[in-house]
């Protein structure tokens, strides 16, 4: 009788349970998280109001850290400098209403990353959101700031088709110009077929890469059109664009025939593969290497929802990207000031 009563449950049920579960364990970790945050940020205030008050240094936070732990001593994490850290935290940020909130959204660890490797307050708030967007890890944090993700994002917009922009607007923040794979060495990229095996190897790397909301869905993915089998290198669903996306990969340089394959296939997912609540179809052509001209010549008459990317294998010069986005703030600044001006 019990075995039969267990049974009757539906799965749904028990799927019910479970998200109760995730639930609340999210939201204790979201309080817990930023009750810890405010306590950092309270006592940073504290003390940089003391040392500009009251001219405390290094010699009295040492002994307050001192003092904490013979008064508290299951009291972890509040060493000198992790006092001073904490101070620093709150100087960086007290002036800034928008950022301050925001910090209360991440882990400790993330904040001091960001904290000391973002050089802006726009840099900051790319990866405060980042994190917060993608969950993303102490580690994968520290990977997305060495492949200079936000200097990429800001210098280098995708080359999207019209139609892809009309469809869905939010491809301009999904998809990037240029992918850094640093993963994958170049003898294993050498060949097209070698290049997707290592990819499909890699993939939790792959994914940190083009982002958390794509969801791998099946290695070389088959589509049948009348007698002929197909085969798309890549197949992903992207959970903010609710669609499928199709990725074709190229060894070589982009070539404007290279989009009428891949056109192909997204008109074969969107007729046979594609639920009736999806949206289109979206096509990203990866190559090794593309003339912006040409791909600019090549996707103004496409009626496919495509872009065309470039891969990289090396982590980009992280110097010599930011001191583009100077140069392009800068000029910015000089834009404004002209047309201010000019009023």
């Amino acid at each position: 009788m019990e075995s039969k009563q267990i049974t009757s449950f539906t799965t749904n049920d028990f799927a019910l349970a479970v998200e109760m579960i995730r639930k609340a364990q999210s939201n204790l970790f979201y309080v817990a998280n930023t009750t810890l945050i405010d306590l950092y940020w309270n006592l940073g205030k504290h003390i940089s109001e003391r040392v500009s008050l009251a001219g405390w240094g290094k010699g009295v936070v040492e002994e307050l850290a001192t003092y904490i732990h013979q008064n508290e001593p299951n009291a972890s994490g509040f060493s000198a400098s992790n006092l001073w850290r904490m101070k620093q935290f709150y100087e960086t940020y007290c002036d800034n209403e928008k950022l301050a909130t925001l910090v209360r959204e991440i882990g400790w660890s993330n904040n001091l990353t960001i904290m000391t490797q973002a050089k802006s307050n726009e840099e900051k708030e790319f990866y405060i959101r980042l994190c917060i967007d993608e969950r993303l890890k102490y580690k994968e944090l520290k990977r997305q700031i060495a492949a200079c993700v936000y200097e990429r994002t800001v210098l280098n917009k995708p080359k999207l088709a019209t139609v892809l922009r009309e469809i869905a607007p939010k491809a301009q923040d999904v998809f990037r110009d240029t992918y850094v794979m640093e993963f994958i060495t170049g003898q294993e990229a050498k060949p097209e077929n070698s290049l997707r095996k290592t990819m499909l190897k890699k993939m939790k790397q792959l994914i940190l890469e083009l982002g958390k909301d794509f969801i791998a869905m099946e290695e070389e993915f088959r589509v049948q059109v009348g007698t002929h089998d197909y085969r798309i290198d890549l197949l992903f669903y992207h959970r903010r664009l609710q669609c499928l996306v199709a990725f074709e990969l190229k060894t070589e340089e982009f070539q404007p025939e290279h989009l009428g394959q891949l056109n192909f296939y997204l008109e074969a997912l969107d007729r046979d593969v594609r639920y009736e609540n999806e949206n289109p179809s979206i096509g990203v052509l990866l190559c090794k290497s593309k003339d912006d001209e040409v791909v600019e010549y090549a996707l103004s008459r496409t009626l496919s929802p495509t872009l065309v990317a470039q891969y990289e294998l090396m982590l980009p010069d992280k110097e010599l990207l930011q001191k583009r986005v100077r140069e392009v703030y800068e000029q910015s600044l000089e834009l404004i000031e002209h047309v201010e001006e000019d009023k």
